[in-house]
């Protein structure tokens, strides 16, 4: 049986709870895998809810409530699963807070990730998100250009920005490998969890990396690429819009050895960790 399994500020939502979100737009998340309860980078997660809140509601909840929320939503579901945390604030959409906005925090748990095996191929777009670097849920162009890419008979999409710079992909982090190091592009994008765990570990490996702009015309069998999210550490990249790139089998095994060297963080309450 699939597991769903929907909180809304640590009790289970009922369908007058959801009703109002159900098409809401002004609020932003974070996901991640658990095994066995326990999540790489939770640090690293509960950081980014902390800063996304600062953005956009100039508030942020406590850590201790936050993790009694996703304990609570835990307690209920199996030991390996897939959660996203949602925080949206009162009152909603089009309307400005009469003081202070009062934040609520959504947690749904789902079946654990299945990610594909790759190697893909990306359809290259023009496009660059508003408020890149918050993970929030209005994001369209996403589900639109991964749509489009696989009308055009690509497996998904990756943005390369007005300056000609590539950024990222429509739910995923690109990194890069020349033989040497890994590179990250240089633009506006979203630092994800995944990204930041494997910047720390391939530092603490002594593994060189760099931030540089990459270009179409820099996509050449010198580079390897690969995608990245909360799903996996790693997915190769054959080609990206018409250009081939080198064989990412090096990269890949580079990254999930680099991925499984961080501790595994258990999700529970701050008097008990």
């Amino acid at each position: 049986m699939a597991v769903s399994i929907t909180h809304l500020n640590g009790r289970p939502a009922s369908t007058e709870d959801l009703a109002p979100l159900a098409f809401a737009g002004f609020a932003h998340f974070t996901a991640m895998q658990v095994r066995d309860r326990a999540v790489r980078g939770l640090d690293l997660h509960l950081a980014r809810l902390r800063s996304a809140s600062h953005e956009l509601f100039g508030a942020h909840l406590p850590e201790e409530r936050l993790r009694e929320h996703l304990l609570a939503a835990l307690s209920a579901a199996p030991a390996d699963v897939s959660l996203t945390c949602f925080i949206t604030s009162r009152p909603g959409e089009f309307v400005a807070p009469d003081g202070g906005a009062e934040l609520d925090v959504l947690v749904k748990v789902t079946d654990p990730a299945d990610p594909p095996l790759g190697p893909l191929s990306l359809d290259l777009v023009e496009h660059e998100r508003h408020l890149p670097t918050v993970k929030h849920v209005g994001e369209v162009s996403k589900t639109l250009y991964l749509r489009r890419a696989h009308a055009r008979g690509f497996d998904d999409a990756a943005f390369v920005d007005r300056s000609g710079r590539l950024s990222e992909a429509t739910i995923w982090n690109l990194a890069f490998w020349d033989g040497n190091s890994v590179i990250w592009p240089k633009a506006a994008v979203l630092p994800g969890v995944t990204m930041q765990i494997l910047s720390r570990r391939l530092h603490a490996l002594g593994v060189a990396q760099r931030t540089r702009p990459v270009r179409p015309e820099d996509l050449t069998e010198r580079l390897a690429a690969v995608v990245l999210n909360s799903w996996t550490p790693a997915v190769p990249v054959a080609r990206i819009g018409e250009h081939r790139l080198g064989d990412g089998s090096e990269i890949v095994r580079l990254l999930h050895r680099a991925y499984e060297t961080e501790p595994i963080m258990r999700v529970q309450a701050l008097s008990t960790s």
